[in-house]
């Protein structure tokens, strides 16, 4: 069998998923046929969207676990190890478990192209998908929640009929692949809901609502729209977290005490509530969910003396949601910003959003090949902020804001989920040689 590091790197040749995305379901539901269609062995909940899936995937499967179920989880991009996109009762997939479940799938496909049936490989995605429906079939999963990598419509994870199909806010990302026009990333998004298959909707704008609402009509579905059949009331914040009632239809009320930083998780939070409470869960289980969801890279502290966040606003939306916190929340602390983008990414309009709030920019080397060089980056932002500073890597900003920040500075790493997962090995790295040995 070969290493994990073997299987790794076998993955990362078949390319990204924006990269080689080859449209179409076919290849996957061949394989899953041959795999004796292990997605059919749990219920599932299946969400899109263009910002706060992953944030709302992790709390409906924390209220699910909180409620006893066996919980998978399926989410992409991962920040550090890709085993990070395949858990079972919140614990990523061991890396022995994920070199043997691979083999179980790269078997399948052999088969596949020796008989003729398949003319090309399946897709790194379309591999790692059909491995976690594997891993939550061998590990005995009663319900998995599944997050779209891209678009939804033709997204390997819409082979699935779920329990609920829940589509977070939509804003534009990857306009290349779903188009430029909010309804026409509304459709993509909406290729996930299914005839008979409820529906939850987070808050849109109204183009995207109107497309949303449009095609549930179509499929003769109801949807349960978050913020409206269920609302936040006595919103407040403590630290940056927010306390809410959720009033639902009925007179039903969710106290909810999120564990999430900033005030866009009150959103994710009314669509995880929503869609668990479709799934039947009890009140004391969505709370205690939301207390204890966990989700790295999001609003993270990993440091103090001064403060290191991570945050990946990487699109426009992600970039309003930080600003408003570092606003609502830092008010009067200088910012020292560590910033990298791919060259796909709207960095002027996110540069436009984010530099304002910082008292100097860095612009760190980001060790990706799609993305931009500090010098390339400069002459696209440099308009937004008279202080900016190319570095050679990541390692080298952290440690030059560190030695010129005051202990209540903080600093901010943010742009790209790949510059904070360097982030958060450099920072646990850090902390692992500064805390002492006990025997």
């Amino acid at each position: 069998m070969a290493s994990y590091q073997e299987t790794v790197r076998f993955l990362f040749r078949l390319g990204n998923e924006v990269k080689s995305a080859r449209m179409g379901l076919g290849r996957l539901e061949l394989l899953l046929d041959r795999l004796g269609r292990p997605e059919v062995a749990f219920r599932s909940v299946h969400i899109a969207g263009t910002n706060g899936k992953g944030s709302t995937a992790a709390m409906i499967e924390a209220g699910l676990r909180a409620a006893g179920y066996r919980t998978g989880l399926y989410t992409s991009p991962h920040l550090v190890h890709i085993t990070e996109r395949i858990q079972v009762n919140g614990g990523e997939i061991a890396p022995q478990q994920f070199c043997a479940v691979f083999q179980r799938v790269s078997a399948a496909v052999e088969q596949l192209l020796a008989e003729g049936q398949l003319e090309l490989h399946p897709t790194y995605f379309e591999c790692l998908t059909a491995m976690a429906f594997c891993h939550f079939q061998e590990a005995g999963v009663e319900i998995a929640v599944l997050e779209v990598g891209l678009g939804g419509r033709l997204d390997a994870t819409n082979v699935v009929r779920p329990e609920v199909a829940v589509i977070t806010a939509i804003d534009f990302d990857h306009e290349a692949f779903l188009g430029n026009r909010a309804e026409w990333i509304a459709a993509e998004k909406a290729g996930i809901l299914k005839r008979g298959v409820a529906a939850v909707f987070a808050r849109q704008g109204p183009r995207a609502a109107r497309a949303l609402e449009a095609r549930a009509r179509e499929l003769g579905i109801l949807p349960v729209r978050a913020g409206e059949d269920w609302r936040a009331e006595d919103v407040h914040s403590c630290e940056g977290c927010y306390r809410f009632v959720a009033a639902g239809r009925q007179g039903r009320g969710i106290r909810a005490e999120l564990s999430l930083a900033g005030e866009h998780q009150v959103g994710n939070a009314l669509a995880a509530i929503a869609t668990l409470d479709l799934l039947g869960v009890d009140a004391g289980a969505i709370e205690c969910g939301l207390r204890k969801t966990r989700w790295p890279g999001r609003l993270e502290r990993v440091g103090q003396g001064p403060l290191v966040l991570l945050d990946g606003a990487h699109n426009p939306a992600g970039a309003r949601a930080l600003a408003q916190y570092l606003r609502q929340h830092q008010a009067g602390r200088r910012i020292w910003l560590l910033y990298a983008a791919l060259r796909d990414k709207a960095v002027e309009e996110v540069a436009g959003i984010l530099f304002p709030c910082a008292h100097r920019v860095l612009l760190p080397a980001l060790a990706q090949s799609r993305a931009l060089t500090p010098r390339a980056l400069k002459a696209l932002v440099a308009h937004h902020h008279h202080n900016i500073e190319e570095g050679d890597s990541l390692a080298q900003s952290l440690a030059l804001a560190r030695a010129r920040a005051a202990p209540a500075d903080i600093i901010v790493v943010t742009g790209s989920l790949f510059l904070v997962g360097e982030a958060k090995e450099i920072t646990a790295d850090v902390e692992h040689r500064a805390s002492p040995v006990v025997d």
